[in-house]
């Protein structure tokens, strides 16, 4: 074969080369960025080093599952194929690779400390990734299913074993994590779990928080009705609500467009609500569309989707706010797919909840 082809048709010199081919070339963009924000120095500064001078560094063990986990690897074992890419560790800087076994083992030490640990990590890249960000932030809040069948695995309420940890975003960082096992409701704590991710944006921003209905509770609505803070949580559609909806006069009904001007089939309207344990009263506001499939047993002319809020732009403006809230399912699939969290590598929580801090 010739050394140099000849130019014919396209733009683009090829030419013989000895070098060895790598699928892993972006792995150095990744490392570019860690390096710029000093990850790795945060990592030995948080988790605790080796016992002797010849183990390896907190870092050396995070650097790899980083690595492994963005360019595909979905198990302990595919450190293998980091650990064969020789040319691409030398660009890196890292003079080796722990094998599978020894990784699980320092994860499983780590414990709880080790978790903490690289929380504190996420907390201050957070902080300083969102501090440039606008004078109010979007924090949306929501639990994703991970099907696991591991014995320690539990059921979800979609009748599949596997875990239900859930997330807290902003603007599409992931600024808080909890795992959890799949009986657990969505809504159990999530008060306490979004006060944990404010706990990590920088101080002095406005607060919009967002969630499905999992949140639709008395003290979450309390907590987001003080100054600083705004909510939109779509309502459960109650008897409370419905006696609401029917109070509606039929003149409050008007026509709804997207955010773009286009017509739909839904009309809006809202009205003023308040729930047993609120301590005021809150915006309702309400879609509600022809049923399109009447039968025996469900009888309502409409169907009917709710949203309960303390903002102050219009109701479409708050809908369309609100339905923003879609891409965390979005986000999750870029958490879950992208970077392998689909599934779990065993049913050892020290280890899990170090595959999830890892976010």
């Amino acid at each position: 074969m010739q050394a140099n082809l000849p130019q014919l048709i396209l733009p683009i010199k090829l030419e013989k080369s000895e070098e060895r081919l790598t699928s892993l070339g972006g792995v150095v963009v990744l490392e570019e960025m860690a390096q710029a924000l000093q990850v790795w120095q945060r990592v030995d500064e948080q988790l605790a080093g080796p016992g002797s001078g010849r183990g390896y560094r907190p870092s050396e063990f995070v650097q790899p599952l980083v690595w492994m986990l963005h360019a595909g690897g979905r198990r302990l074992e595919d450190l293998r194929e980091l650990r064969a890419e020789q040319e691409v560790l030398e660009k890196l800087g890292l003079r080796a690779v722990p094998d599978a076994g020894t990784v699980g083992d320092w994860l499983r030490r780590q414990g709880e400390r080790g978790v903490a640990g690289l929380e504190r990590v996420n907390r201050e890249l957070i902080q300083d990734s969102l501090e440039e960000e606008g004078e109010e932030l979007t924090l949306d809040v929501d639990a994703t299913e991970i099907v696991g069948e591991k014995q320690e695995a539990q059921w979800t309420y979609n009748h599949v074993q596997g875990y239900m940890p859930l997330l807290g975003y902003v603007h599409g960082l992931c600024v808080g994590q909890e795992f959890r096992d799949g009986n657990v409701s969505p809504g159990a704590g999530i008060l306490p779990f979004a006060q944990k991710c404010e706990a990590a944006l920088p101080e002095g921003k406005r607060i919009y928080f967002r969630s499905d209905s999992a949140a639709y509770q008395a003290e979450v609505i309390d907590y987001y009705s003080q100054p600083g803070r705004t909510f939109t949580i779509t309502a459960d559609l109650d008897a409370a609500v419905k006696r609401e909806i029917k109070n509606l006069a039929e003149s409050a009904w008007q026509a709804y467009r997207t955010a773009e001007g286009l017509a739909t089939d839904r009309q809006i309207a809202e009205t003023v609500h308040t729930m047993n344990r609120t301590q005021q009263a809150f915006r309702l506001i309400v879609l509600r569309w022809l049923n399109p499939q009447p039968n025996l047993f469900e009888t309502e002319r409409y169907c009917y989707h709710a949203v309960a809020s303390n903002r102050e732009e219009s109701a479409a403006e708050v809908i369309w706010k609100h339905n923003g809230r879609g891409n965390s399912e979005n986000w999750h699939k870029e958490v879950k797919v992208g970077l392998g969290m689909e599934q779990m590598p065993c049913g050892q929580r020290p280890v899990l909840r170090h595959r999830r801090t890892g976010l």
